[in-house]
């Protein structure tokens, strides 16, 4: 039961995260875990991203870098916690429950409002051959936040530079229904008359596309520093919502894990 009171107080940190790419903060910690092995990976990290996704303010806050396997069972910062259905060396399938975007009130002009973070049923599928990885998934939310429906796609290629410094590269794009977008970048007649702004409702599309880089160093067996930088786009509509300020963003994430 140990193993589960680390699963769930990792999930609860979930519900922090501003808008960034989880699945680079993640990158840290899963960067030297062994990835069909049982691990822990735990340690801690600070996060500098957009308060909310085009927004024109940061937001600066310390942050878990967690990564656990044991046996099906799960947690890590992309993914949330759950099992995987199916673990082979070519293809990983997985079932989970994670959290879902949303932002502050005070982030967002005058009138808006919250959107509150939430959670989600995630599935996804990840292909691994040849060092590259490729992941798709789906996040359907239930709970807070927007309700709605997230796909996301992403590639990377893990690169040993030296036998402790490890590079991984990775693209990465997001698409979202219309209850998703709409609630996160749109403005409806009762949020406009309270700020000023436009009415606006982008719909279904993509919503973003970015690239990153993660760098880990492992110091010693067990203690690895990690730093991540990505840059993301809001794409189509959402990137036309009066809520966008900048397109494009940088975002960092540095970190010091310990693997047990």
């Amino acid at each position: 039961m140990k193993i589960f009171t680390t699963i769930t107080c990792a999930t609860l940190a979930l519900l922090t995260v501003p808008q960034a790419r989880a699945q680079d903060v993640d990158a840290a910690a899963q960067s030297d875990a062994p990835r069909n092995g049982d691990h822990i990976v735990v340690g801690l990290g600070a996060l500098y991203a957009p308060a909310y996704e085009g927004g024109d303010k940061y937001r600066a806050l310390p942050l878990p870098a967690v990564d656990i396997k044991q046996g099906r069972f799960f947690a890590n910062l992309r993914d949330g916690v759950g099992a995987n259905l199916l673990d082979t060396d070519l293809v990983t399938v997985g079932a989970s429950i994670t959290y879902t975007q949303g932002y502050r009130s005070k982030d967002v002009p005058a009138g808006i409002g919250a959107v509150n973070f939430g959670a989600g049923a995630r599935g996804f599928v990840s292909f691994h051959d040849q060092g590259v990885i490729f992941t798709l998934g789906a996040t359907q939310g239930f709970v807070g936040g927007t309700k709605g429906l997230v796909a996301d796609a992403s590639l990377s290629y893990p690169v040993a530079v030296t036998r402790r410094l490890t590079v991984i590269p990775t693209l990465g794009t997001t698409w979202a229904n219309a209850k998703f977008n709409n609630r996160y970048f749109g403005i409806d007649t009762i949020q406009a008359a309270a700020s000023g702004l436009n009415t606006y409702a982008p719909g279904s599309g993509f919503k973003d596309a970015s690239a990153s880089l993660t760098a880990s160093y492992r110091l010693t067996d067990h203690i690895v520093l990690s730093a991540s930088g990505v840059v993301t786009t809001v794409l189509g509509a959402d990137g036309r919502s009066p809520l966008v300020v900048h397109k494009t963003q940088p975002s960092g994430f540095l970190s010091m894990v310990y693997r047990f």
